[in-house]
């Protein structure tokens, strides 16, 4: 996905990492995170429902994109555990968006979160 940035709007980086959405489900894609926003790129679902899809369907490029604006993040929790290195979002309007990356160093991508 190419990020089409703003006026005064700063790249502060890109991770591939899974999110996990209030609804459910599982994507693996690229997070890029700016000074104002969270642009997610979701290129496969990979919970066991989107495995079956994509066993029976070709598909080309993006399942979708995600877009959050920082001033609807009320909280960031970070969820450490041996496999697992998660950053839970909690909106304004309650809903939670999880961002998981792994057994790999969640840090900088929360920091870049954090970062205004």
């Amino acid at each position: 996905m190419k990020v089409t940035l703003q006026q005064d709007e700063v790249n502060l980086g890109v991770w591939t990492l899974f999110y996990l959405p209030p609804a459910g489900g599982k994507y693996n894609g690229k997070l890029t995170v700016t000074n104002r926003r969270l642009l997610y790129d979701a290129m496969f679902d990979v919970s066991f429902k989107g495995m079956v899809v994509e066993a029976l369907t070709i598909k080309w490029g993006s399942e979708g994109y995600l877009e959050i604006d920082k001033d609807y993040i009320k909280s960031v929790a970070v969820q450490k555990k041996l496999l697992s290195k998660k950053c839970i979002l909690t909106l304004t309007d309650g809903s939670m968006h999880t961002f998981d990356y792994g057994a790999m160093n969640i840090d900088k991508a929360v920091a870049a979160i954090e970062a205004r």
